[in-house]
């Protein structure tokens, strides 16, 4: 039988939320989560790759009530003052708004998460590896995440990597081992952009190189319970044609990352194609309406455009509770069931 949100928050599933890269892109992923938080649908297991991870990290690592204000820290969606008030902006200014905020984090960094460009090889030295140093995030990690809760709450959390060496897949989930900054941070260690993390001798770099929506540590290994899974993908599988060069390198991007969301998504499903003893509704909720971003788009942390990416999250994940809610997205059918 189909269940439903129940208004007392007590329910008959478990909420799993799976969290994508795609660096400032995630305050997207921040309003996501607000709706579910205002609904009650406080996630069993967050699994996150890069900016999931770290947005995962905030959200399982603060006591419930505290974990709006931790993504409304770390995002600054009010910052960078008066300027960015209006309402609406025509879209040649707003495509130059966004196209100076691209080039202002790459000249000067994101304070709190990485450095200046070049930061990483100063002092000048030809044996780096990055443009940007993260020091700085393995601080704000430790300042804002309580890695005890983290560990020893009630929502699991697991985030992905990729050894830089031999290739492969690194999962660090905090049911087997103790997750620390440098975990989440290696999980956000883009190459070239930002440095590998090194854990346990090994040098590790962003998980989202091998799977961008990290669904496998999930399908692995689903809760017995019926299952609510909420995979947010912050790279869209569709868009518009590209129309310079710049728009035509970031359709690459979304391409190579959101098709390998589509094969893996295809690969469970055929795998569980005969298993009725499971009961899994997977929601793919993608970062789908992009027509006002740029170039280098995931370079873009002004206050406006992570208020904007944040209230279309919200939007999104509202829509898909109101479909919960009339039934037309039911929870509980034996299966995978598949919803967009």
């Amino acid at each position: 039988m189909a269940m439903t949100l129940s208004p007392s928050g007590k329910r008959d599933f478990d909420v799993v939320l799976i969290l994508s890269g795609g660096n400032a892109l995630g305050a997207f992923e921040a309003g996501v989560y607000e709706a579910l938080h205002g609904h009650g649908l406080f996630p069993d297991w967050i699994i996150g790759a890069s900016i999931g991870a770290i947005n995962g990290a905030l959200i399982a690592g603060s006591p419930v009530d505290q974990r709006i204000a931790a993504l409304h820290a770390f995002w600054r969606p009010d910052s960078h003052g008066s300027e960015e008030q209006s309402a609406w902006i025509p879209p040649p200014i707003e495509d130059m708004r966004r196209t100076a905020a691209v080039n202002r984090t790459l000249l000067s960094g994101r304070p709190g998460i990485f450095g200046p460009l070049l930061s990483s090889l100063m002092p000048w030295s030809a044996c780096q590896t990055s443009l940007f140093e993260t020091d700085q995030l393995a601080a704000t990690l430790e300042r804002m995440v309580d890695f005890d809760l983290l560990n020893e709450g009630a929502c699991r959390f697991t985030a992905t990597a990729v050894d830089l060496a031999t290739g492969d897949d690194v999962v660090f989930d905090s049911t087997s081992e103790r997750i620390q900054a440098q975990h989440v941070r290696a999980s956000a260690a883009l190459p070239v952009t930002f440095p590998p993390v090194e854990v346990d001798g090994r040098w590790l770099v962003d998980g989202g190189l091998s799977a961008n929506l990290p669904l496998d540590p999930f399908f692995a290994a689903p809760p017995p319970r019926p299952v609510l899974c909420i995979a947010v993908d912050l790279l869209p599988l569709s868009q518009p044609l590209p129309r310079t060069i710049g728009e035509a390198a970031s359709r690459m991007q979304d391409l190579i990352f959101a098709a390998q969301s589509r094969r893996t998504i295809a690969r469970w499903q055929a795998i569980y194609a005969s298993r009725t003893e499971v009961s899994i509704a997977l929601v793919r909720l993608a970062y789908a309406g992009q027509e006002s971003e740029v170039a280098g788009k995931a370079m873009d942390f002004s206050g406006l455009t992570v208020r904007q990416r944040w209230s279309s999250g919200h939007l999104a994940a509202s829509g898909v509770l109101a479909r919960i809610e009339s039934g037309a997205l039911p929870i509980g059918a034996p299966g995978l069931n598949i919803f967009n």
